[in-house]
């Protein structure tokens, strides 16, 4: 019997799908500027989406800090503490989490940044939870190897993972990378019209070879030009295309989306991330009032027609 959790109470309709806390920032009388990891840009985000009057602050899901018990879904009783989750993917089409994506951390172990295992968990209460949630799979985007969920996930054929990243950096995990059903190792310094080919190809390819209920994608932007550990050279606007890339693909076969803001080492990225988020909306692949299956909605039938269309045409340039 699933325990008690407060975590997978309704949103009201009038929100958007965007998870965020205030708490998601991180402040240390300073010390958080000597650190690689930029801890507001979870904040910048949701600022720049108010300046161009996508949302306010009541028009949000406020994140809420999980119990013990919830944490026990996935971690051991000696690694615990707290984590901020949402769920809403499966009743609205689609939900971005404007933080999380710990991808190095597994049930029982920590590293590169990352405490908790946040896709992990996501994807397990959803097992245990959502009623037609059988199949998950994982669209991993981020600079660095998704080790921690793919340790998690190694002999479940439930989950199917994508993951695209830089062959030479951390963590290089051997054993993980066992989990990996379709796997793209990048060289330093891959550009933007190699890397938008081989994920619209590689993404494709993982939906066409098994459809899931839900995706869970880790949105790193630290595949940016100039990122000082992911060694790639995607740009600006390479990144916002890359997002739409897999959007287009979730939307167009009806699958649930969850999007992680993950890993970005740079003061631009909330800018990038918001941007995207933008960009997104404007094309009509996210909407306040979308929902997963789209019956009987207009606009998500024209979206879905759209989206299909544009998929044989997209430009990567």
């Amino acid at each position: 019997m699933p325990h008690r959790t407060e975590l997978y109470e309704d949103a009201p309709p009038a929100c958007w799908p965007i998870v965020y806390s205030p708490d998601y920032n991180i402040t240390f009388m300073g010390l958080e500027k000597l650190h690689p990891f930029d801890a507001g840009k979870w904040g910048k985000v949701i600022n720049f989406l108010k300046e161009e009057k996508l949302i306010a602050d009541d028009l949000i899901v406020q994140a809420r800090e999980a119990t013990d018990e919830d944490l026990l879904v996935v971690h051991t009783r000696r690694y615990l503490n707290k984590l901020k989750a949402g769920k809403l993917a499966v009743d609205r089409g689609w939900a971005i989490n404007v933080g999380g994506g710990f991808h190095h951390c597994s049930s029982d172990k920590g590293g590169g940044f990352c405490a908790y295992a946040d896709i992990t968990l996501a994807v397990k209460f959803l097992f245990e939870r959502v009623q037609g949630v059988s199949k998950a799979t994982i669209i991993d985007l981020d600079a660095h190897q998704g080790n921690g969920h793919e340790r998690d996930f190694m002999d479940d054929h439930r989950v199917y993972i994508m993951d695209a990243y830089n062959r030479y950096i951390y963590p290089g995990d051997g054993f993980a990378k066992r989990a990996i059903k379709r796997k793209v190792e990048l060289e330093w310094g891959t550009e933007d019209t190699e890397y938008l080919q081989k994920v619209q190809t590689q993404v494709e390819g993982a939906l066409n070879e098994l459809k899931p209920d839900i995706i869970v994608y880790n949105a790193g932007t630290d595949i940016l030009d100039g990122d000082p550990l992911g060694g790639l050279a995607i740009s600006p606007q390479g990144i916002v295309k890359r997002d739409e890339v897999v959007f287009k693909a979730a939307r167009s076969r009806r699958i649930p989306i969850l999007m992680v803001t993950s890993g970005g080492y740079q003061k631009r990225t909330a800018r990038i991330i918001a941007d995207s988020i933008l960009n997104l909306h404007n094309l009509g692949l996210i909407d306040k009032e979308l929902v997963s299956s789209g019956a009987g909605n207009p606009k998500v039938e024209q979206m879905i027609r759209d989206s299909t269309k544009d998929l044989t045409n997209l430009s990567l340039q």
